[in-house]
């Protein structure tokens, strides 16, 4: 193997062939337009193709002691680091069966010999734009698909901080719930995750609504910044008027997403689910919840799995009104409103997962 040339700027040509008045034919034929190297048989040029710097065409014999160009080139394609180099073939085969094979195996290009040295570096030139155009779009298309990604990690954050910023100011307000928004995000995945696999809500519950599911769940009181302080910040059990109230939260909580979501003018995943858990969390399965009275499958299956988180995490906290009680009974409470309050399913995998509910109560515990 020998280089030709070592202008640095120009296109780097491969020959392959073991003919040494071949080599030194196509060498003297391409030395001023292009650096050049040479290899004698098909195992060094394979070694050659595959090293840095890698050729950006090569001109392959087909008849070769050992390795022929048919084997030399199917090598070359099969392989992820010289399958994208452009192959001709230069060859003395001139057989229509030849050439359909040499095409088969992955050239480019099949010239006969004794060679046209115009149509030689005609054919050169034309395949070398061609290959500098793909290598254009690959490198486009790579480009785009960083910055695509680049933007979306961006907007995630930016959703990201939204949600946790919205739910902190919820949060500021009724600073007696503590941890509460940090337990029901993980009760609520812990339930997604254990039902993403039943028919009922398997085309729902994918990996990438779970994920949403725990990202929009601390925002599921929002609607309590609209709530007068003299009423959310009572120290003891409102009235029925006060609770009346209370429960506008849900109400508020809904449509202030949803104007949110209006003024985007497009849907936007995060903010639907956001909006239906805000909303409808306190709907219960039977009908008698609020504010919509909605009942069974018309309940949203992201509320409907809030609903339980958010009760489970109300019975075993302590408030300035009242103890919170042990897991047992709260478990129980929720077993009886199975069909009544909650959506049966969903109070078969709270089942299934006490134990893990009782991990996050004590891992995020106030």
């Amino acid at each position: 193997m020998s280089e030709i040339n070592n202008d640095s700027e120009k296109p780097l040509v491969l020959v392959i062939d073991d003919s040494p008045i071949n080599l030194s034919t196509i060498s003297a034929l391409l030395k001023d337009h292009y650096r050049i190297k040479v290899a004698n048989n098909g195992e060094r040029g394979l070694k050659i193709a595959s090293s840095d710097p890698i050729p950006n065409l090569i001109l392959l014999d087909i008849m070769m002691e050992g390795v022929d160009g048919y084997e030399t080139c199917h090598r070359l394609k099969s392989n992820p680091q010289t399958a994208g180099i452009p192959v001709i073939f230069l060859t003395g085969k001139t057989e229509v069966e030849d050439e359909e094979k040499g095409l088969q195996v992955g050239a480019v290009d099949y010239i006969t010999k004794p060679i046209s040295p115009p149509i030689v570096l005609a054919r050169i030139k034309t395949h070398l734009a061609l290959k500098a155009a793909s290598d254009f779009l690959i490198n486009q298309n790579h480009f785009l698909e960083t910055e695509v990604a680049k933007r979306t990690r961006e907007v995630r954050a930016i959703q990201d901080v939204t949600i946790n910023a919205l739910a902190s100011l919820a949060e500021t307000r009724d600073s007696d719930t503590g941890n509460h928004i940090c337990r029901t995000q993980y009760y609520i995945k812990a339930l997604a995750e254990q039902l993403k696999s039943h028919p009922r809500f398997c085309n729902f519950l994918t990996d990438s609504t779970i994920e949403l599911l725990f990202k929009t769940a601390p925002l599921h009181d929002i609607g309590k910044v609209g709530i007068p302080d003299h009423i959310l910040l009572k120290p003891g059990r409102l009235t029925a008027e006060e609770f009346e109230v209370m429960k506008s939260h849900a109400r508020l909580g809904g449509e202030s997403l949803e104007k949110a979501e209006q003024k985007l003018e497009m849907p936007v995943e995060f903010l639907q689910l956001a909006k239906e858990i805000a909303y409808f969390h306190h709907e219960k399965w039977d009908g008698s919840g609020y504010p919509e009275g909605l009942a069974g499958d018309a309940i949203p299956m992201s509320a409907r799995l809030m609903a339980l988180a958010d009760v489970y995490d109300a019975l075993i906290c302590k408030r300035v009104y009242k103890d919170g009680m042990p897991h047992e009974l709260a478990a129980n409470i929720l077993k009886e409103g199975r069909g009544q309050h909650f959506d049966p399913d969903v109070v078969d995998a709270f089942l299934a997962l006490q134990e893990e509910f009782k991990i996050i109560a004590a891992r995020y515990a106030d």
